[in-house]
């Protein structure tokens, strides 16, 4: 067996605010998108450098973390400057959970929760 990839896929209420966000905190670009009903079923959106995640609208099957009382996913970003990336994600609209700062694991990292639910673990490594 082998495993090429894993892709995230997030399920949010409003996907289209989903997208726009993404856009302006990461500076994803969108893919490929799909409807259904009014509702986005899929969306594909990369980040400089290549990295792929996918999103849609929640649904009967699929529900919106936060109306089910709790965190989404708890996902990790490698990026070189974690701290510029933190107050990025703050500025679209994010929530700073934990501050930016050098761990005694040797990594610089910090937590930003989306506003969809999802919490972004935002790190680089340090000597």
């Amino acid at each position: 067996m082998t495993i090429e990839q894993i892709i995230p896929k997030l399920v949010v209420e409003g996907a289209e605010a989903a997208i726009r966000y993404y856009g302006e905190a990461f500076g994803a670009a969108l893919r490929d998108r799909h409807e259904a009903d009014g509702r986005v079923v899929f969306a594909e959106l990369e980040v400089p450098g290549g990295a792929v995640f996918q999103l849609k609208d929640a649904d009967q099957l699929d529900r919106d973390p936060r109306r089910l009382g709790g965190r989404g996913l708890l996902l990790t970003v490698m990026d070189n400057d974690p701290d510029r990336l933190a107050e990025r994600m703050a500025a679209a609209g994010g929530e700073i959970v934990i501050e930016v700062a050098d761990r005694p694991y040797g990594v610089r990292q910090g937590r930003v929760r989306d506003p969809f639910g999802h919490e972004w673990i935002i790190g680089t490594p340090i000597e």
